[in-house]
């Protein structure tokens, strides 16, 4: 049968040759001008084909009936650009067609013809010289080239794709890769292939449009090779998913089969649901979390394995028989070891400490307190959450730590529920699970910076986790059973308070950790940074180096400008490194001087403008908070000649700028009538140095008050005082924050005298003794007080004076109540 199929293709093809032989021998008589007609199928005619058509619209119809009348059944097809054109005009139409001969002409019932025609040669139309169809005056595009070994290779080649082609694709009959198998002419080889070669219209088009076999040949290959490969990866992902369903059925139908088996043999239960079985009945659960784990899993005996609800009822079963409903560490309440563990881990911190020290009193007399909510806030690199771990050290407890920065999701608090795909408890469940106990530290770092999206308020689900009279009964999503939090101690830490929300700072206790004093760093770093790093560095019991006291201090003051001690750390590492790679060259202890210091990290980093060196007029020095810590803020103010206007630089923020008008305008009240001519042919200028800082707040008032005045009444600010301070326009002066790190900022400038509001007396508490006994502090509810302490004027000297000594001995009394209380 085979055979009689390939003798019938040969003799067709033999038929065609010959009439295709036939056409190239009457090509001299094919007219300059042809009848056209637009093709909009997804078709391109070849030269040397033989292809059927459709003709249904009326100018196409025109244009065959002029063929067959005229021009001896010859007629021009070209393409359209555009195949949903119902009345295409030449722009709509490709330039390159092919001349064909009609070779049969059927009538179709939906009054639509049916056209045989072969391919005779490529063309070019020019012009459009019919009016009810196209008609095309034509320019013939022939070739001329040689037979080489190079178009013998690129036959060989196409015909090698086109065979591995249609071993891939079920569109083309192998049968017809027969019509190739006797073509020698390149021309015709190339007609052919193309006819035969998948690709888009425009693809096709392009074919047509290369008159050079070579050329051609090579274009269709690159189709053939993408189009072959693309087959390929489509029948290896056809048998892999085929596969993968064939050993699915295989394994379904092999359970089934043991299911009935073992349903025979008497009713033996799953493996896995016996276990599960066991384990409900063994465990130490409460009563409610048992009866729900047996109801969940009568559902799951009652359906098939690989029904999806199955898996998720064995994962929801993992989680409530795995969570400690009960197991707990027992609390060390060792009062004297765990406030012998504290100091050893922290340098400092005071107030934290204390506050664990008291929890643990009360844990020791009584069972029933319940677990604080610890909030820690300062800034970076204070210790925050080391301290937390080292209250779980203290008391023997697990540490987790859950970082909220950028949380947007309520569902990582609370989880979701287990309709959703992919469905896990929040993350407090998880770490608890993690854990095994259900009295862990937990650690929620970073609670300031959680966000809101559509998703929800992830501080909003914290209420009740945070709330000692709620996360009792505090219910998971996904879990869906009560589960107790009131014996969990949650730590958490943030480093501004104002950006949590108020419902949420309510339920904590907030503890303040300020920025460390110079003296702080120096113990941290040669107690607890330098030992640590040396640990990590050396295995070796030789001596590798040592630091000097100095060379401490020196790093503290000339290479970190930090509220904590992480940049100290970093600049440790560096130097300890460079000493131990020296150490390796020489091969004896290396000693670390300040000179050594300099040598290893360079200039120094820290550059802050020095103390003024005498009084200046227009010239007042303030005190200001930074996030990393406390530092000293110039006002300058000059007059220019002008008509009573005010100039601020240094990028002050909106709140600073209206207390440089609120003083502007106290400065002009008490200046009185005798200075009005001044400020009114003068501009005032402000300036507040490092323009390139942003600076805001209102704690500058009283600094920029005194400048104005010192300018005005051309009376030196003394450069001795540093003073902080808000001011009204009636003249009173209202207490600030910050006030720690703004005397310890002006102690380390070498200035001793302070001013600050009456008000920010009791702050002092807060400053170290050793600070304390080398200052003095000028406390003032009035600017006419800040004046006559601050401004150089003889006639008040005395005066001045006689204040700082009043509120000095103030100081000293108070500075022996607090030692006495400590």
């Amino acid at each position: 049968m085979e055979n009689i199929k390939n003798n019938k293709n040969k003799r067709k093809f033999s038929r065609l040759e010959k009439e295709a032989k036939k056409a190239r021998e009457e090509r001299i008589s094919i007219p300059n001008t042809l009848p056209a007609i637009a093709m909009r199928s997804n078709m391109v005619i070849f030269p040397n084909t033989v292809v059927p058509f459709y003709v249904g619209r009326e100018m196409s119809l025109m244009a065959l009936e002029e063929a067959m009348e005229k021009t001896n059944n010859l007629v021009f097809v070209v393409n359209q650009k555009d195949p949903t054109v119902e009345n295409p005009t030449e722009n709509d139409l490709y330039k390159i067609g092919t001349v064909v001969r009609v070779i049969q002409v059927g009538k179709l019932p939906d009054d639509t013809f049916k056209v045989l025609v072969e391919g005779i040669t490529r063309a070019r139309w020019t012009k459009n010289v019919g009016e009810k169809f196209f008609v095309f005056e034509l320019d013939l595009l022939r070739t001329r080239y040689g037979k080489s070994k190079r178009l013998i290779a690129l036959m060989r080649m196409v015909k090698e794709e086109l065979h591995k082609y249609v071993q891939y694709s079920r569109k083309i009959p192998p049968e017809t890769l027969m019509l190739l198998e006797d073509v020698d002419n390149p021309d015709v080889f190339a007609d052919i292939a193309a006819s035969l070669c998948p690709g888009t219209i425009e693809e096709k088009q392009e074919l047509l449009e290369i008159v050079h076999p070579a050329n051609r040949l090579e274009k269709i290959l690159d189709i053939l090779v993408r189009e072959t490969e693309l087959l390929e990866i489509e029948q290896q992902l056809d048998q892999k998913v085929k596969e993968r369903i064939e050993k699915t059925q295989r394994e379904y139908y092999l359970r089934e089969k043991l299911r009935v088996i073992r349903d025979e043999l008497g009713g033996e239960e799953d493996v896995e649901i016996k276990e599960l079985k066991a384990k409900i009945e063994e465990g130490k659960y409460p009563d409610y979390v048992k009866e729900k784990a047996q109801a969940e899993l009568q559902r799951l005996e009652k359906m098939s394995p690989y029904a999806p609800e199955a898996n998720v009822i064995r994962t929801y079963l993992d989680w409530i028989l795995n969570l400690p409903w009960y197991e707990k560490t027992e609390d060390t309440l060792d009062i004297n070891l765990a406030e012998k563990v504290l100091e050893e881990d922290h340098y400092g911190l005071e107030e934290p400490k204390r506050r664990i020290l008291e929890y643990l009193a009360t844990r020791k007399l009584s069972d029933k307190a319940k677990a604080p909510i610890i909030c820690f806030v300062g800034p970076p690199g204070v210790g925050k959450t080391s301290l937390a771990k080292s209250i779980a050290r203290a008391m023997n407890r697990k540490f987790g730590r859950m970082s909220l920065g950028g949380l947007r999701d309520e569902a990582e608090i609370r989880g979701h529920r287990r309709t959703y795909v992919g469905a896990l408890p929040g993350r407090i469940i998880q770490l608890i699970r993690k854990l095994g106990v259900r009295n862990p530290i937990i650690l929620l770092d970073e609670i300031d910076k959680m966000g809101i999206s559509f998703q929800g308020d992830p501080a909003s689900a914290l209420l009740e986790v945070l709330d000692p009279e709620q996360n009792k009964d505090f219910v998971d999503l996904y879990i869906e059973l009560p589960y107790d939090l009131s014996e969990v101690l949650f730590v958490t830490t943030a480093n501004v308070i104002y950006s949590i929300p108020p419902a949420l700072r309510d339920r904590m206790e907030v503890i303040e950790i300020s920025s460390y004093t110079d003296v702080e760093k120096f113990h941290i770093a040669k107690k607890h940074i330098i030992p640590k790093i040396y640990e990590e560095f050396t295995e070796t019991d030789k001596k590798v180096f040592e630091f000097k006291d100095e060379s401490i201090g020196k790093i503290i003051n000339e290479y970190t400008m930090e509220p904590g001690v992480r940049e100290l750390e970093r600049q440790l590492r560096s130097v300890i490194r460079r000493a131990t790679l020296e150490y390796t060259k020489v091969g004896k202890k290396v000693v670390i001087t300040p000179e050594k210091v300099s040598e290893y990290l360079g200039p120094s980093k820290v550059r802050e403008e020095d103390r003024l060196d005498e009084p200046l007029v227009g010239v007042a020095t303030g005190l200001a908070w930074t996030p990393n810590g406390g530092t000293t803020l110039y006002v300058e103010s000059t007059l220019l000649p002008g008509n009573g206007g005010l100039i601020i630089t240094g990028q002050l923020g909106d709140v600073m700028k209206e207390s440089v008008r609120i003083a502007l305008s106290l400065a002009k009240k008490m200046c009185g009538d005798e200075y009005a001519e001044k400020f009114s042919k003068n501009d005032i200028h402000i300036h507040v140095p490092e323009g390139a800082v942003p600076k805001d707040g209102p704690s500058a008032g009283i600094t920029i008050t005194t400048a104005l005045v010192s300018i005005i009444k051309d009376i030196p600010v003394r450069n001795d005082i540093a003073m902080t301070g808000e001011i009204t326009l009636r003249g009173r002066i209202l207490p600030v924050g910050g006030i720690k790190e703004k005397v310890l900022a002006a102690y380390r400038k070498g200035i001793n005298t302070v001013i600050m509001p009456k008000k920010n007396e009791v702050d002092l508490e807060k400053i170290p003794k050793d600070v304390c006994e080398k200052m003095k502090f000028v406390f003032v509810q009035t600017i006419d007080e800040v004046l006559e302490v601050a401004l150089c004027d003889k006639s008040k000297q005395e005066k001045s004076d006689a204040i700082t000594k009043k509120n000095s001995g103030k100081r000293r009394t108070r500075k022996g109540d607090s030692n006495s209380k400590r």
